[in-house]
């Protein structure tokens, strides 16, 4: 569990028990306390405090009550309920669940939208693609981007209504290189954000990891590490993240148990938009081994929209995918969903909206990829199957059994469904 508190105070802890009249328990916790110079004329210096406590030894399908606090504040006082938080933990065996994705949030009224319908899916989990809160406005990774910390307060506080209860699983995107605290950026992720530490390097690429929940095994990764479009970051693992990244997906792959691999991080592999279309150099790096370990579904941000692809191999349409379809993944190839609409200011595409009810389907759109040096080609794809300009999330309900499934539902802003289509296996593990 993390927190913040607006100055610093002595002795924080936090409490925890089965009922959220007896919180019995007490961790004390870690400070991570972070300064920002001011960095320009219109910017303050700003101190900020990040309290983290780690809650071991959890029983499995369990609902725990927690709160926090520190000398002069004990969230077990009656006068203090109103603080208490909530969660429950993963069951022993594999359940029906719900987890949830987006990128590119920020803080807007949309994103605030976005959040409460989250929490209307009951999701076990949620995946954040990147480009967090937008603090830093450049996103180039430069020592001379501006950068306003006390955008994270806001982002926090806006964030806290489903934070508090779901696990809020992030990963870094290229609005997330905050190059004033570390070399390549991330010393704020690492005082605001405790994540699993398994990756290849949690010191220095805090945003590169995995976990399991039921039936899926979820792995998250740092594309700024393979990025020709914003270099910034461009081989800082020196490959230590694609070669950990081939490792893990072969042994997840013959994990028993598992049956789903989600793969999610920022940069888009396929994209058709205006703005960022795709990035080659993570089709470069990493499509081989989504395709030789059989990942089940790609999630990214970075282009503000929701897109989807057709089921690829190699990047080809291996089979079309119109909204409603099915495919096996161990057979038929990886379906690449963009979900960036989570409250940014929205992009727009070459060519006409096509989505569930207002289907235009194209045989080809005319669009880029971002080459080594920063280069822009040209290409022609017949991969993008469902567009959609607007604010939107993904709800993926996962269903384990002899012929488990993947339900994947994108909805807008207003509730409104805009696709919908289901990733198979051929037999359960």
């Amino acid at each position: 569990v993390g927190w913040q508190v607006p100055l610093a105070v002595r002795r924080p802890y936090l409490r925890v028990g089965l009922k959220p009249w007896d919180l019995g328990h007490k961790i004390q916790a870690e400070v991570r306390d972070l300064h920002t110079p001011s960095l320009s004329a219109k910017l303050p210096a700003v101190q900020q405090y990040y309290l983290h406590a780690a809650l071991d030894g959890l029983r499995p399908g369990t609902t725990y009550y927690y709160g926090v606090g520190h000398d002069g504040f004990d969230p077990a006082d009656p006068r203090h309920f109103s603080t208490v938080g909530t969660f429950r933990t993963a069951p022993a065996r594999a359940e029906k669940f719900v987890f949830t994705a987006f990128g590119d949030q920020g803080v807007s009224y949309h994103a605030l939208a976005n959040d409460q319908l989250i929490l209307g899916q009951n999701p076990s989990f949620h995946l954040h693609a990147g480009d967090i809160c937008y603090a830093d406005p450049d996103g180039q990774g430069s020592e001379h981007d501006t950068y306003d910390a006390r955008v994270w307060d806001q982002f926090l506080a806006q964030t806290e209504s489903v934070a508090k209860s779901v696990p809020w699983m992030v990963t870094t995107g290229n609005h997330d290189m905050e190059a004033w605290y570390s070399p390549h950026g991330y010393g704020g992720q690492s005082a605001r954000w405790t994540l699993p530490g398994n990756g290849p390097d949690a010191r220095n690429a805090p945003g590169v990891y995995s976990f399991t929940y039921g039936n899926v095994a979820v792995v998250a990764l740092d594309a700024n590490d393979v990025s020709y479009e914003i270099p910034a970051n461009q081989g800082y693992t020196g490959g230590r993240q694609t070669r950990w990244l081939d490792r893990r997906l072969a042994e997840l792959r013959a994990a028993r148990g598992i049956d789903f691999i989600v793969v999610f991080f920022h940069h888009c592999a396929f994209s058709t938009t205006s703005s960022h279309a795709s990035e080659g150099g993570v089709r470069d790096a990493w499509l081989p081994l989504f395709e030789k370990h059989q990942v089940d579904l790609v999630v990214n941000g970075h282009n503000h929209v929701y897109e989807r692809t057709d089921a690829l191999k190699g990047g080809r349409v291996s089979k079309r995918m119109p909204v409603g379809e099915s495919v096996d993944s161990s057979r038929e190839g990886i379906v690449y969903v963009t979900a960036g609409g989570a409250g940014k200011s929205l992009y727009s595409f070459p060519v006409p909206d096509s989505y569930e009810g207002h289907v235009k389907d194209l045989d080809h759109v005319d669009t880029y990829h971002w080459a080594k040096g920063k280069v822009k080609e040209k290409e022609t794809v017949e991969w993008s199957r469902v567009r959609y300009t607007g604010y939107s999330f993904l709800a993926v309900e996962v269903e384990p059994g002899h012929r488990p499934r993947m339900k994947v539902t994108a909805l807008a802003e207003s509730g409104e469904r805009i696709d919908h289509f289901e990733v198979t296996r051929g037999r359960g593990h």
